[in-house]
């Protein structure tokens, strides 16, 4: 089994890419990292940096880009002397040869529930290769984009059916102490295993994530963002979560992070009433982008 250095040595290191100085010494695990309390009023968009808040499982297709934004300090987390903008706007080239690939693309700033805001850019990429996005007024450099040919990656992908399992619940833990570590009650996503969800044909949304190790990064926000959706959406689908680790000393990983084939965490799954993946969000993920995907499904 994978310890949890290995798990997130190995796989949360694109948190703290930048397009110029690394921030892994800053950013641990998919913790929230540093909080910037710089008051210059002279520091622009083109003083910061593009922060990667995506795992290197991109395809071919529509791509998400989700990004933050960073000084040498850390990741920024209030709009204290900088004013960080609501929208952002970029091109996308081909970094080998400089094609632009996608320009005047446009990504809102998300931070609903967030310790730090991040703007998610979607793209349609249509072959494997290395990028450049390059946001305007900001960093010359841009930051660099790898997408994967789909044999390359392991997890589950949108558009294919979402595998089934019997993850753990309230009544059959499995082996997974505890079952749920939100706190301080568990959430409610726990009655049924995935296996018995896909047999309802019903959408469902699967999150993957350990709140109790990640409480102001990603991982127990996202929780939160789901409950929230689940109380404006109701029993139209199924919601679950699994644990990412065995123990709350996050010494084992689950076996429903082995079943996905997961190197990251958090993230969720959301699948129309066939079972069919119709989106996947990875890393960094709020109630409005849950909300927009599940639109989709017309509920």
């Amino acid at each position: 089994m994978i310890s949890r250095r290995t798990f997130i040595t190995g796989s949360l290191g694109f948190i703290g890419a930048t397009s110029t100085v690394g921030l892994s010494s800053v950013l641990a695990g998919c913790s929230g990292g540093s909080t910037s309390t710089t008051t210059d009023s002279v520091l622009g968009l083109s003083d910061l940096q593009l922060v990667q808040r995506f795992p290197q499982v991109l395809v071919p297709g529509n791509v998400r880009l989700p990004f933050s934004l960073a000084n040498q300090a850390g990741l920024l987390t209030t709009d204290s002397g900088l004013d960080l903008p609501a929208t952002l706007t970029a091109k996308l080239f081909n970094a080998d040869t400089q094609e632009i690939v996608a320009e005047s693309l446009s990504a809102d700033r998300h931070d609903t529930g967030l310790t730090i805001p991040y703007w998610p850019f979607r793209v349609d990429i249509d072959k494997p290769g290395i990028y450049t996005l390059i946001v305007d007024g900001g960093p010359e450099e841009g930051a660099a984009v790898q997408v994967l040919a789909a044999t390359e990656v392991l997890i589950p992908l949108v558009g294919s059916q979402l595998p089934g399992f019997d993850t753990p619940t309230f009544d059959d833990h499995r082996g997974v102490e505890p079952v749920c570590t939100r706190t301080p009650e568990p959430c409610e996503f726990h009655n049924i295993t995935l296996n018995e969800a896909l047999a309802l044909k019903k959408p469902i949304a699967y999150l993957v994530g350990t709140p109790a190790h990640c409480s102001t990064g990603t991982c127990s926000p996202a929780l939160e963002a789901l409950v929230t959706v689940k109380n404006s959406i109701g029993d139209a689908m199924t919601f679950l979560h699994a644990e990412i680790y065995t123990d709350d000393k996050a010494t084992t990983v689950a076996p429903a992070v082995v079943a996905l084939k997961m190197e990251y965490e958090p993230a969720i799954y959301i699948t129309d009433a066939s079972g069919k993946i119709v989106e996947r969000f990875d890393a960094v993920f709020d109630a409005d982008e849950i909300s927009d995907a599940i639109a989709t499904l017309g509920l």
